[in-house]
């Protein structure tokens, strides 16, 4: 017969249930967020260089989807809001520690800019478009004028935009998965390469399209880099953390992450680009909705895990 002591049922299943309070709208939120900031840095990006003509996608017509792109978010937002008649409350301090307050006004800044700037352009999106009242004429007039001081602000604001989606995550030091100062350089990468996609699939000139993929193929290596470092830091930390990772590697996410994000949504994508660079036909449309896939993917899967992991030592 053997006889066992049991001194503690800590690590029985369910007696430390996990708190599980973000659903499917902040990932969506976190995603659409790092999408718009993407898209408005290289509009403002290639306006400062000069070369609107060149990427006329990328400054001018990509930027349309941007208002909308952001009203969804916010409204994602909105929906998982417990108290929604008091999110007015954002605005009526500022706290610098705060990564949520960053967020909210970085969001009130940068969505009614974007509306402005995708409006200057409306004319020659729509030839004979008038406006109704003069005064969006004089604002046309106003905005050509001050574009680059414009695109300077808007190139600020999209990075403050990019880093913050993942900076939301990581100020919350009570889950381990989240508690690392890599996320929010990886989100703002992981932005900037779903912006990039999405100039790709909007355009139709070959050579904007394929400084865009080279770009991307950049932000690929880039994002693969800052997971590999992001696993490597976990791994060789405490062991809440070393179990955090653990969950991508052989636990419950590791199929999840590793074909549908680092696979389909990462490797794949930088494989049809560069065979797209070395003169294969390969429609741009196939890489560019992997990369929006798998960056929708890898915020689900983030957001969901990280709530499972939780401090017992």
């Amino acid at each position: 017969m053997r006889e066992e002591l049991i001194i503690s049922g800590r690590m029985n299943p369910g007696i430390d249930p996990h708190l599980h309070v973000w659903h499917w709208p902040i990932p969506v939120y976190l995603f659409l967020g790092g999408l718009a900031a993407g898209i408005l840095f290289f509009a403002a990006l290639y306006t400062i260089l000069g070369k609107e003509k060149e990427m006329p996608t990328a400054v001018k017509w990509s930027t349309f989807v941007v208002p909308g792109v952001l009203t969804i978010g916010l409204m994602a937002l909105f929906y998982d809001l417990k108290h929604q008649l008091f999110f007015w409350q954002l605005y009526t301090t500022v706290r610098i520690e705060s990564p949520m307050s960053w967020g909210a006004w970085v969001l009130m800044i940068i969505t009614p800019l974007s509306i402005v700037w995708s409006a200057s352009y409306i004319k020659e999106a729509i030839p004979g478009w008038k406006w109704k009242f003069k005064i969006f004429d004089v604002m046309e007039v106003y905005v050509s004028k001050y574009r680059k001081a414009l695109a300077w602000l808007m190139i600020t604001l999209s990075i403050i935009l990019g880093i913050y989606t993942g900076i939301l995550l990581s100020a919350f030091n009570a889950r381990p998965l989240w508690n690392t100062s890599i996320l929010g350089p990886l989100f703002l990468v992981s932005g900037l390469s779903t912006g990039a996609a999405t100039i790709m699939l909007m355009s139709r000139d070959h050579l904007e399209r394929k400084m865009m993929s080279k770009i991307d193929l950049l932000l690929i290596g880039i994002e693969i880099f800052l997971i590999v470092h992001l696993f490597m830091g976990f791994l060789a930390s405490s062991q809440v953390q070393i179990e955090a990772a653990e969950l991508f590697l052989g636990g419950q996410f590791t199929v999840a992450f590793w074909v549908f994000v680092m696979t389909l949504g990462l490797v794949f994508p930088a494989i049809l680009e560069i065979l797209e660079l070395l003169g294969y036909k390969i429609p741009v449309v196939v890489p560019a909705l992997l990369i929006l896939f798998g960056g929708l993917a890898f915020r689900l899967i983030m957001v969901e895990a990280g709530q499972l992991t939780r401090y017992l030592y």
